[in-house]
């Protein structure tokens, strides 16, 4: 049987979930039906490592990891580097050439960053993929949203990585995608549990520890939840906040910290290539997002069975059952507020979130996960066939 030739574009590999959702599905989807190629454009990040030895790597840049250490020389490689992907954007029939690309059956853009790397392939014939992860409600530049949109119609199919994050586009700018579905993202229970038994952490204090963890990125929500953080110490309520994760705005954040002089007690613990120890050290767990789709700390957390505390945005409201198994608030800093204290004074509550838990196995089916991505590329590749012989 012909194996269906599947390209994966991304960026880079830093830790974030998209990265993560693309190296999952090709350590896990069947190799006896695909044959997967995934195209890095800059070879850098924590996940570089986590690529699987049997799919086939392009890679059209050096990351940062490989340049010189010294500054001068480093910063004529990044200019050096910059020019030559402009030209590949702006020629991508060159790249294709230059870097030996075959004629893919289909071509898959995992996130909005990819969609005109993947738009642009000069392989007319492949079947273009894309993947929309983005609550795009939240968005102020509307022709950035709007561009998203349209780009997103040009695409043979589209994945939505939640019901929420196709239903908002239709709410707010009577859009559909005929041609689309959703499918949630893995959470890979067993293996979180396993990554977080393999070495101890401790935070070293006696006051509750609320852990979270994303990129470290404005609609992230950490600067407010510093801000809850220092007026609940001033109210009386000790405890200490663990974010895990790096980003651009970490920075900000340091700087922040140093003038609510809460920099003992906001732990900005940058990324981590296993953070589940971290956050198993815990006591709770805070998404204090403007915005997600269908964010896997969620249900890695609930796997944990640590009692969470999330913004109720993008699909999350698909995943927890406010008040059973989580506690889902505004983008409020009073909401967040009276949460974290509910949780630090309402130990009853506390139990009654952890014991529903013990169900999180049930919601996260990564079999089904895996059948429905496979049935749409199998779909998408009879569809291509059909088209060639009429």
């Amino acid at each position: 049987m012909k194996k269906i030739k599947i390209l994966f574009r991304l960026r880079s590999l830093e830790m974030g979930g998209v990265p993560r959702v693309v190296l999952d599905l090709l350590r896990n989807l069947p190799n006896d039906k695909f044959d997967f190629t995934l195209m890095l454009n800059l070879y850098q990040g924590e996940l570089v490592k986590d690529i699987p030895k049997n799919i086939k790597l392009i890679v059209v840049e050096k990351g940062k990891e490989q340049m010189s250490s010294n500054p001068f020389i480093q910063k004529l490689q990044l200019a050096f580097r910059r020019l030559k992907l402009e030209i590949y954007d702006k020629f991508p029939a060159f790249l294709y050439k230059v870097k030996g690309l075959e004629n893919y059956d289909i071509e898959v853009a995992p996130g909005y960053t990819e969609f005109d790397m993947v738009l642009n392939s000069p392989n007319k014939k492949s079947r273009k993929i894309g993947w929309f992860h983005t609550d795009v409600g939240y968005d102020k530049d509307q022709q950035r949203v709007m561009s998203r949109i349209e780009k997103m119609k040009k695409f043979d199919f589209m994945i939505f990585g939640s019901k929420q994050t196709r239903q908002v586009i239709d709410d707010l700018y009577q859009v559909k995608y005929s041609k689309s579905t959703v499918i949630y993202n893995v959470i890979k229970v067993d293996e979180v549990l396993k990554k977080a038994t393999l070495f101890n952490h401790s935070f070293n204090t006696d006051y509750p520890v609320f852990s979270s963890m994303g990129r470290l990125h404005h609609r992230k929500g950490y600067h407010a939840l510093m801000k809850v953080h220092k007026q609940l110490l001033e109210d009386g309520f000790p405890h200490v906040i663990a974010v895990i994760g790096g980003g651009n705005e970490m920075e900000n954040l340091i700087s922040q910290r140093k003038e609510l002089g809460v920099d003992n007690t906001f732990l900005l613990l940058d990324s981590q290539t296993n953070p589940y120890p971290y956050i198993k050290a815990s006591d709770f767990f805070i998404l204090p997002s403007q915005s997600e789709s269908y964010p896997l700390v969620i249900g890695e957390v609930m796997a944990m069975r640590k009692p969470i505390i999330s913004t109720n945005v993008g699909g999350i409201s698909e995943m927890i059952d406010d008040g059973i198994d989580g506690i889902l608030i505004n983008y409020d800093e009073k909401d967040m507020y009276n949460a974290m204290k509910d949780f630090m004074t309402n130990p009853d509550l506390v139990d009654k979130i952890y014991d529903a838990t013990e169900k999180a196995y049930e919601k996260f089916d990564e079999k089904e996960i895996y059948r429905q991505v496979s049935e749409v590329f199998e779909q998408q590749y009879q569809l291509k066939l059909q088209n060639e012989q009429s």
